[in-house]
């Protein structure tokens, strides 16, 4: 019992002893490694809403101000551990062996990485854009160093890879998608007055921006008639709600001047036909 209580005494006298020698030196390094992670994290900010408001991309802007955050959090740690007298020369070479191995080891994810600097370098689209990319198409949502998001016509969330984007060929149509549109029309018809028709219908819609303006002409000849196609922009995030619509109309439109559409097996075809008519035909 004697001896139990000797080995405690000895070992509170040294605790003691640690914490009068170095005491303040441990506080003093906690004091310089929490102010430090807060300087850290300040400047971080501020160059990332600096770089915002020189008009930088967004991504760009917060990669910039966290690499300047960890940056200065790596010579706050340097400068804490030199308080405590650790040398970090040995630190430093074990720091980059491990690296070394880690990038072995995980060269997957960091190709994706590598892939993103890219991206938020060059700038071959920004959020809001509509793109198509090998992988998937849709709006783009949110770019991060690993993956890009887009939205899809029906709100589904789409995450790729990075690495799949970048050398992959992508049509980036902004804000809009172009809408293109076949409607096969007879011989006997007054091609001039239908493509009139049309044009009203695309011209006087709300959706459909004046620049680029809507194409329509001839597309193509069929046995009995011609094909004429039809080229315009709706919004990408309301792409086939608008098209729908559209279409309705312009079908509307050519069922009210009597135009009547090219049934390829059957001939002219009246929109006033009804199922039964086109069952009796076929």
């Amino acid at each position: 019992m004697n001896e139990e209580l000797k080995t405690a005494e000895a070992l509170l006298e040294q605790l003691i002893q640690f914490g009068v020698t170095y005491g303040f030196q441990i506080l003093g390094a906690i004091i310089v490694l929490v102010i430090g992670l807060k300087i850290a994290s300040w400047i971080g900010g501020k160059v990332s809403g600096i770089c915002i408001k020189k008009e930088f991309d967004q991504t760009l802007s917060l990669f910039i101000g966290s690499i300047v955050k960890v940056v200065i959090v790596v010579f706050v740690i340097i400068i804490t551990l030199g308080n405590f007298g650790i040398s970090t020369a040995p630190l430093i070479a074990l720091a980059g062996a491990g690296a070394f191995g880690a990038t072995l080891a995980i060269q997957g994810p960091l190709s994706n990485y590598g892939a993103g600097l890219s991206i938020i370098l060059t700038r071959p689209f920004t959020i809001g854009d509509t793109i198509i990319v090998k992988g998937g198409s849709g709006v783009v949502h949110e770019v991060k160093l690993a993956y890009t998001q887009l939205i899809g016509e029906d709100k589904e969330l789409i995450t790729i890879p990075n690495k799949r984007i970048v050398g992959e060929v992508i049509t980036n149509s902004h804000s809009s998608s172009i809408v293109e549109t076949r409607i096969p029309v007879p011989h006997h018809e007054d091609v001039d007055k239908v493509i009139g028709v049309l044009r009203k219908v695309l011209e006087n819609d709300p959706d459909i921006p004046d620049e680029p303006s809507p194409q329509i002409g001839v597309h193509d000849f069929t046995y009995g008639g011609v094909i004429l196609g039809l080229r315009y922009w709706v919004p990408s995030q309301q792409y086939f709600q608008k098209r729908y619509r559209i279409n309705t109309a312009l079908l509307t439109a050519l069922k009210k001047e009597g135009v009547a559409l090219l049934n390829v097996s059957h001939g002219a075809v009246s929109l006033e036909a009804t199922s039964a008519d086109l069952e009796e035909q076929a």
